[in-house]
């Protein structure tokens, strides 16, 4: 995890950022990320240089020769600050050597291309590099939790219904699917890569022995993460998020996923993992008309969803967060699409999330669905689960309620021993945070051969049987079979 040291040294530097004339979020993140991508390329080249001289051999592929050492960041860091910045914006300086890294073509270069320059002054420059310089960065995961941290940054919605998806439900998401070492995982709606990172760190974290395999390594680095996205900026950052992370070079696609410029990727993807936008609305003719045979709409939410089917393999796997809308809408294109999903792939799990999850860029309620398409159907009991809290508060301050321990009891819930028994500890922690519940009972579930129904509507996870859903009228709301028991209150009279 990020510590407070390092949470207070980039916010002193985003301070910096404003308090110099740059005011726009996403531009202080890509000025930001430049220069720590252009800090991670002299360390590359050190590590490189000392690696040559143990073993007495010139370096292989060096990332700067001795004609660019002026570039490098241990150089330029001790430069007057008129110096650096001039560094910076001559023809053939260090802003001009990253945007030209990559002339092989790569996804790095191929985004960068369109980069550009904008700390004003040399003062601000020197100011930031000085305090970038002190931020202990050993390792990819902080190098990647300083990036979330920026990222988590961006608090205002984007015109599209864009917004970053909170690291907590894009891991329970990824936990639930848990990516194979032969999936092609893909993000229609990408934005800063979240998803694909995410995805990334499971892979790291659970299966390590995976990269001792020569074509696994080139498969990770290659073909593995997959992303679509149509907003030039958020492609820069999501080309530089995913290349702190390790992912050497992954598919980034800029262009409008639901368009007929994106008509020829089909059934390419074995895992799709996304958070789709679900503000805009559409004209049908800016949409690719075989979404439209499926899904005949303007909505974008119910859009990605036929594109979602288009573009996974049959046996393909969807773990995606819809509004709560989709589940209940009574418009013919809600009823075709949940048809769809019911009746022709294998609907597995709706995952009813409050509606603080996303503030405080919306307050909508939302679900992640899972599916499987089968294009033959297949599904048999949809497990539902009832999420009433995320270890967050649910209001625009997002404050932790909880963390990795269970949170300690006031001495009256103690017992006589003053000690707290497990079961009152896991009780405390499970109300704050459903998450691990979440995952270990549909771990449980999943893990069956032959899935039991579970029957007990009063409980925070069901099962509901397909005939159900069909006589509902493919209804999928949590409300619509879930129990609710009331207590009666008497009053005096």
């Amino acid at each position: 995890m990020i510590t407070g040291t390092i949470k207070s040294q980039v916010d002193k530097i985003w301070t910096d950022f404003w308090t110099g004339g740059i005011s726009n979020p996403l531009t202080v993140i890509e000025q930001f990320t430049y220069l720590i991508f252009i800090r991670r390329l002299d360390e590359q080249q050190l590590l490189k240089e000392k690696q040559a001289n143990l073993l007495g051999v010139p370096i292989k592929k060096p990332i700067y020769t001795n004609e660019q050492r002026e570039l490098r960041w241990s150089s330029f860091k001790n430069e007057e600050p008129e110096n650096m910045f001039r560094l910076f914006q001559k023809e053939n300086g260090v802003f001009a050597f990253i945007k030209n890294l990559g002339a092989d073509g790569s996804v790095f270069a191929k985004h960068m291309k369109d980069a550009t320059f904008m700390i004003p002054t040399p003062r601000l420059l020197d100011l930031v590099v000085q305090q970038i310089d002190k931020i202990q960065m050993e390792g990819r995961d902080t190098k990647g939790d300083l990036y979330e941290y920026l990222l988590s940054k961006i608090a205002t919605a984007g015109t599209n219904g864009q917004f970053r998806t909170p690291r907590h439900i894009i891991k329970m998401m990824v936990d639930m699917v848990q990516p194979k070492s032969d999936d092609t995982i893909c993000d229609p709606a990408c934005g800063t890569a979240g998803f694909l990172v995410a995805a990334g760190e499971y892979i790291h974290e659970n299966n390590k022995e995976w990269f001792n395999k020569a074509d696994f390594r080139e498969h990770y680095n290659s073909k593995m993460f997959n992303g679509i996205e149509f907003d030039s900026t958020m492609l820069r950052i999501a080309a530089m998020n995913l290349q702190l992370h390790g992912i050497e070079n992954p598919s980034l696609i800029g262009k409008d996923a639901l368009s007929e410029a994106n008509a020829n990727v089909k059934d390419q993807f074995t895992l799709v993992l996304a958070n789709p936008p679900f503000k805009g609305s559409l004209d049908y003719d800016s949409v690719e008309s075989s979404i439209l045979a499926m899904v005949k709409t303007k909505k974008t939410e119910l859009l990605f969803l036929g594109l979602i089917l288009r573009i996974l393999r049959t046996g393909g796997r969807c773990a995606v967060i819809v509004p709560d809308g989709v589940l209940f809408g009574s418009s013919n294109a809600h009823k075709q699409i949940r048809q769809e999903l019911v009746e022709n792939q294998r609907l597995q799990a709706i995952i009813s999330m409050p509606s603080g999850v996303f503030k405080p860029y919306a307050g909508v309620s939302t679900a992640i669905l899972l599916f499987t398409k089968t294009n033959s159907g297949g599904t048999e009991n949809v497990w539902f689960y009832d999420m009433k809290a995320d270890g967050f508060s649910l209001d625009d301050k997002r404050t932790p309620l909880v963390d990795n321990q269970p949170q300690t009891l006031q001495s009256s819930e103690l017992s006589p021993s003053g000690e707290m028994s497990e079961g009152q500890r896991g009780e405390d922690y499970h109300s704050k945070n459903n998450i691990p519940d979440i995952l270990q009972k549909w771990n449980d579930f999943a893990s069956e051969t032959k899935q039991s129904p579970l029957t007990n509507r009063k409980a925070q996870c069901f099962t509901v049987p397909f005939s159900e859903l069909k006589a509902y009228d493919w209804d999928l709301s949590i409300n619509r079979y879930k129990e609710i028991v009331y207590e009666e209150v008497k009053y005096d009279a």
